[in-house]
């Protein structure tokens, strides 16, 4: 896998996670699907940093969307 792509869908997948861990602390229940969400994108989002030379900068997240975006869409 791309560490580009690997870097994008991590960061997707945990940010989807967030509403999920609201809701579920919302209802008094336990958030173990987001926990799993949260983990399994950061897995994906240390595996990225860890494969690219150099890591990443902050600086350099919009052109990595933008470079996986326009790679697939």
């Amino acid at each position: 896998m791309d560490t580009d792509l690997a870097l994008v869908v991590g960061i997707v997948i945990s940010v989807l996670a967030l509403p999920s861990i609201v809701s579920a602390l919302t209802d008094s229940r336990a958030p173990r699907a987001a926990a799993i969400a949260v983990m399994v994108g950061g897995g994906l989002i240390v595996f990225a940093v860890m494969g690219h030379p150099g890591g990443y900068q902050m600086d350099e997240l919009p052109e990595v969307f933008f470079r996986v975006f326009g790679r697939y869409f």
